[in-house]
């Protein structure tokens, strides 16, 4: 039976092609989703399993900037169960150019949309760490009857301005929507997650891409376009755990997060994702270990605190690590000392080095690039 025989109700389409350049060095070779996090995880691994979670059963990944780390950790969907879906998952490069935004992005890919005929669209951004039912979002959406459900957050009023700024009527409609506005009237910020019915997107994805003056956006053009037609756009409002890690610092606070028993946030999270099949860590006699996320292959033989280490990395004797996030193979030498910084893979901190400042001594926050060696002399 053809594809074109079957009509999706809804399929997700994530938007994995950005460079992240608020992550500086890491992601001057790779793509922001596919950034190491909570020490065995990437960035991806958190709306794919959303996807399967919520019953999605077709998932296009449209990437762009270093797109091949992620083709190849993707792969088939298989360590997603995404391989044994209807649809499954699809790697979706630009066509004759590179996507010039993000509701570019989906025009580029209206051919393989229509092969599944759905009736919404789910438009994600794939650089979020977030457990969500899309499902339940659904149900919302056609409940209110609306052409485009946008998922939103309250984010403190100085972060505001990172986001698009939704105005609700009292039934959550969507009076106003200003992307990233230098004054924000609120703190009601779009989560980057959008259900369309796919034949109202369709005609505003083909009259943007006419359009010379546009950003070619779905928070600058599609919205605002949408609300000026007087289309029915509702706010819904998700109260679990959230973070844009688009930022060094947010980044960081996130791996913290996992750390915080206190924080409701992570609990009873099972996130699917591809295992790396290392041997299980080591911990040495003269090793201490406190409040500290420990994978695979890692060998202690110092004293770490409050951190997050990924697969095979070495901390020796004498070697003291604390509100640190530590990526895959990173090496940290005799009497070395790392603290309130990000160590990006493959990186070498050489005995009785020094990197980073305590945060209660006032300290910021360190990120140093993938492959670096630092010697005793670096800070």
């Amino acid at each position: 039976m053809g594809k074109m025989s079957q009509s999706k109700e809804c399929i997700a389409m994530l938007l994995a092609g950005g460079r992240g350049s608020r992550l500086g060095a890491l992601t001057e070779d790779i793509a922001k989703p596919a950034v190491t996090f909570g020490g065995k995880f990437r960035i991806i691994d958190f709306p794919l399993t959303n996807c399967v979670r919520s019953g999605i059963d077709t998932v296009g990944v449209m990437t762009q900037y270093q797109p091949l780390l992620l083709h190849d950790y993707i792969g088939k969907g298989q360590d997603w169960d995404l391989d044994l879906l209807y649809g499954g998952v699809s790697i979706l490069a630009p066509h004759a150019a590179w996507y010039t935004g993000t509701a570019n992005a989906v025009y580029q890919n209206e051919n393989f949309i229509q092969t599944y005929n759905p009736e919404c669209l789910l438009v994600l951004a794939a650089d979020h760490v977030y457990k969500m039912d899309y499902s339940v979002m659904l149900d919302y959406h056609k409940k209110v009857n609306a052409d485009c459900t946008i998922a939103v957050i309250e984010v403190p009023i100085k972060d505001a301005s990172r986001f698009g700024i939704l105005n609700t009527a009292p039934d959550d409609s969507v009076v106003e929507f200003d992307e990233k506005p230098e004054k924000p009237k609120n703190n009601l910020a779009s989560m980057g997650i959008y259900i369309f019915e796919w034949d109202v997107l369709q005609k505003y994805l083909a009259e943007d891409d006419k359009d010379p003056d546009s950003d070619h956006d779905f928070g600058k053009n599609i919205l605002p376009n949408m609300l000026k037609d007087g289309r029915r756009l509702f706010a819904y409002r998700f109260d679990g755990y959230w973070k844009d890690v688009g930022t060094e610092e947010s980044l960081w606070q996130a791996n913290m997060d996992l750390l915080d028993d206190m924080h409701l946030g992570f609990q009873g999270w099972h996130i699917l994702s591809r295992s790396g099949g290392r041997a299980p860590h080591f911990i040495a006699p003269t090793g201490s270990i406190r409040n500290t996320l420990i994978t695979e292959g890692c060998e202690i033989y110092g004293s770490v605190e409050n951190s997050v280490l990924s697969e095979g990395v070495i901390v020796e004797k004498g070697a003291v690590v604390k509100d640190s996030v530590i990526m895959e193979n990173a090496y940290i030498g005799k009497n070395a000392t790392v603290q309130y910084a990000i160590l990006d893979e493959d990186t070498i901190v050489e005995e009785n080095a020094t990197v980073g400042q305590a945060r209660e001594d006032g300290g910021k926050l360190v990120l140093i690039s993938r492959g670096s060696i630092i010697g005793r002399e670096e800070k």
